[in-house]
């Protein structure tokens, strides 16, 4: 009797192998149902890149004005009273949290 259904066994041995690998393509994780939320995330990553690369646009103009070739004299007292903590007499000093 085994031997009858040992000539099926590669058969079915590459069915389940087929039919594995077409579940993983359809519904694993990099299946083609799957395709949304990675369009979502690569959305998402997008926007973060872009507001990364602002803020260090940004930051990258400031520490070219902290420089000593192009050095900003406002600059560096707004730098060195926020770091210190010190204002001037008639200055108002408004204390936000971040």
């Amino acid at each position: 009797m085994f031997a009858r259904f040992r000539s099926y066994l590669p058969t079915a041995a590459l069915l389940l192998l087929i039919c594995y690998f077409g579940y993983h393509a359809f519904a694993g994780e990099r299946g083609l149902l799957s395709s949304t939320q990675r369009d979502a995330a690569l959305a998402a990553k997008s926007k973060e890149l872009s507001e990364l690369r602002a803020q260090r646009q940004d930051l990258e103009a400031r520490a070219r004005l902290l420089r000593d070739s192009s050095l900003s004299a406002d600059l560096l007292e707004e730098r060195a009273r926020s770091l210190l903590g010190f204002g001037h007499p008639n200055d108002y000093v408004v204390r936000v949290k971040p």
